[in-house]
C-alpha cells in the first residue's frame, strides 16, 4: 500500500467543501503534527519508489554528471536572497522525496521536470515519472559571494549548512534511531518538504518536513539565518508507531579518520584527516568536558549522563593549515556544530558513538542526546534546540580548553603511554609559569598513573600549558577512562579533559 503525499490527504480531507481548494490549506507545524499522529496511528507502508532501474542502474561519475540547470534556479527570476536547486534522483539515492513552496497560503507543488536538469553525456534510455520527486534539495545565498550555497537537505533526515568562509564537513540529522544497537539502526526518511518562499528582504529562510519510518514519524520546523555563524532553530514532535530501543535527539554526523592523537597516519602524506576533532560538553551543572575524537579498532559508545544539558557539539579546534596539509580538503576550513537545547530536556545522557573508518570517506562519528524517560505511548515527543554552524568564537569554555592531545611510547618502559595534553584560553596564554598552578589526573579502573610522572609546563613558544602523566596499563585489556584539567586551588582554570585510552 502506497501512502499518499500529503498534498492528497489535504486533498480528500477537504473534498466536501469545493468551494475551498486544497493548495489553499495552510501548512505549518500544526498541520504536519497533526499528519505525523495520524500517520503512526496507522501501520507503516514504505512510499512506492517512482525511479526508474536505469536511473538506480547508473554509476557515480554518470550520475555526478547531471547537474541542476542554474537558468532554472527557483525563485532566482524574482531575485529573492535564498534560491533553491534540485538534486536528480539515481545512483545511490533510491527514495524520492516531495517538495512543496508555501506562498501565503498557498502551496505550490514542485513538480519534476528533466528541462531542469542538465544531462552531460548521459544517455537514459527511458522516460522519467513527472511525479518522481527529487533527491533533495540545496539552499543558495549570498553567503560570501552572490550564489553562493548555504546548506542542502540530501538523503534520509539528512541536512548540513555552511557559514562564511567554511567548506562542508559535518551534517545532522532530524532523529537517531536505535545507532549502534543491535540488530542495526533505523534511518528515518523526511518524505516531504514544504520551503516558505522568502520576501526580498528576507534573512531566514523556513523549511518544514514531514518524517516517516517503520518505528517513529515526525514534524520539524526548521528557521535557518545565515552568516558568520549559520544558526538554526529546529522545532520538532515526534510520535512512536512502536517501542525503541534508543532515540537520539539533535544528532551530529562526522568524519575522524586520523589526528594527533593516532597512533598511525595509515601511510596517508597528511598529518591529520578529520572533519571534528572532538566532542565538547557543557553539562547542566556548568561543567565543560571536552573528548577527543579517535579511529577505534573497534566500535565503541560513551554516555555521559547528564541533566538539562546546556549544549553539545562535535568541533573542529585545529584550524592550522599545517596540521592537514591538504590543498583541496582544506579540513581547516569544516565548521564546529553546537547544538543549544531551548527548556529543559530533563535527565539523560550525550552519547558519543566511534565507528573504525580505513580512509576519509565515511562518516564514522556520532554524537546526540538520548532522553532518560519518553512519554507513554501514543503522546509526542516535543522540544527544540539551535543548531549554531561556525568556525570561530562560538561555544567555548570562558576558562582554558584543550588545544591538542597527544600519545606517546616510554624508552625502555614497554606497556606504558605517556599523555601530553595541551591548554590554553585567556587567562593561561598570558600568564607566567607559576607553580601554584597544577594538572588534576584521574585514571580509571585497568591502569593507574606512574608516580612522580605528573608534570605541568608553560610553552613559552605559543603561550599554552602542557600537562604531561605516564600511565600503566593493569594487564586485564579494559578501556580506561583518563581525565585532567588545571587548578590553581581553589579556582578550577580549564575544561575537563576526558579519554577513553585502549591500552
Amino acid at each position: 500500500m502506497k501512502t499518499p503525499p500529503l498534498g492528497l490527504v489535504l486533498a480528500a480531507a477537504l473534498s466536501l467543501g469545493p468551494a475551498i481548494r486544497a493548495q489553499d490549506m495552510p501548512v505549518d507545524f500544526e498541520t504536519l503534527r497533526f499528519e505525523a499522529k495520524r500517520l503512526a496511528a496507522q501501520p507503516y507502508h514504505p512510499r512506492e519508489g517512482q525511479v526508474p532501474k536505469f536511473l538506480l542502474d547508473l554509476s557515480y561519475d554518470q550520475h555526478r554528471r547531471i547537474r541542476f540547470n542554474p537558468d532554472r534556479t527557483w525563485w532566482h527570476r524574482e531575485r529573492l536572497p535564498f534560491q533553491l536547486q534540485f538534486f536528480h534522483p539515481g545512483f545511490i539515492f533510491n527514495h524520492p522525496v516531495q517538495l512543496h513552496e508555501l506562498d501565503g497560503r498557498r502551496t505550490r507543488d514542485i513538480e519534476f521536470n528533466r528541462s531542469l536538469f542538465i544531462y552531460d553525456h548521459v544517455e537514459l534510455p527511458g522516460k522519467i515519472p513527472d511525479t518522481m520527486g527529487f533527491a533533495g534539495f540545496r539552499i543558495l545565498y549570498d553567503l560570501n559571494k552572490p550564489d553562493d550555497e548555504l546548506g542542502a537537505f540530501l538523503g534520509a533526515t539528512y541536512f548540513r549548512m555552511l557559514c562564511r568562509k567554511a567548506i562542508y564537513g559535518i551534517s545532522a540529522r532530524g532523529l537517531a534511531v536505535n545507532t549502534a544497537e543491535p540488530g542495526g539502526e533505523e534511518f528515518p526518511i523526511f518524505e516531504e518538504f514544504w520551503i516558505q518562499k522568502p520576501a526580498v528582504d528576507a534573512r531566514e529562510l523556513i523549511v518544514y518536513a514531514l518524517m516517516d519510518s517503520p518505528s517513529v514519524t515526525g514534524a520539524f520546523r526548521f528557521e535557518i539565518a545565515p552568516g558568520g555563524a549559520t544558526v538554526m532553530r529546529v522545532r520538532v514532535a515526534i510520535y512512536r508507531r512502536q517501542e525503541v530501543r534508543v532515540i537520539g535527539l539533535a544528532p551530529l554526523t562526522s568524519m575522524f579518520w586520523h589526528g594527533e592523537n593516532s597512533r598511525t597516519t595509515h601511510g596517508d602524506f597528511r598529518p591529520e584527516v578529520h572533519d571534528s576533532d572532538g566532542l565538547l560538553i557543557q553539562r547542566g551543572s556548568g561543567e565543560w568536558l571536552w573528548r577527543p575524537l579517535a579511529n577505534p579498532d573497534q566500535p565503541r559508545t560513551a554516555a555521559f549522563a547528564d541533566e538539562n544539558p546546556r549544549g553539545f557539539g562535535l568541533l573542529q579546534r585545529d584550524r592550522d593549515f599545517d596540521h592537514y596539509q591538504d590543498l583541496e580538503a582544506h579540513y581547516e576550513s569544516r565548521p564546529n556544530l553546537w547544538v543549544e537545547p531551548v527548556g529543559s530536556w530533563g535527565e539523560g545522557a550525550v552519547r558519543l558513538v566511534e565507528l573504525p573508518t580505513p580512509d576519509e570517506t565515511s562518516d564514522n562519528m556520532v554524537a546526540f542526546w538520548v532522553p532518560a524517560q519518553l512519554p507513554p505511548p501514543g503522546q509526542p515527543l516535543e522540544y527544540e534546540y539551535f543548531l549554531h554552524w561556525y568556525l570561530e568564537g562560538g561555544k567555548r569554555p570562558p576558562g582554558g580548553f584543550v588545544t591538542a592531545t597527544r600519545l606517546s611510547t616510554v624508552l625502555k618502559q614497554p606497556g606504558v603511554t605517556r599523555f601530553l595534553i595541551d591548554f590554553d584560553g585567556p587567562f593561561l596564554n598570558p600568564h607566567a609559569a607559576d607553580p601554584s598552578i597544577e594538572p588534576v589526573v584521574t585514571v580509571g579502573a585497568g591502569a593507574a598513573v606512574l608516580p612522580g610522572t605528573v608534570t605541568i609546563e608553560k610553552n613559552t613558544h605559543d603561550g599554552t600549558w602542557r600537562a604531561t602523566f605516564v600511565v600503566q596499563p593493569d594487564g586485564s585489556g579494559r578501556a580506561v577512562e583518563l581525565r585532567c584539567f588545571l587548578q590553581k586551588t581553589p579556582h578550577v582554570l580549564t575544561e575537563t579533559w576526558s579519554y577513553l585510552w585502549n591500552p
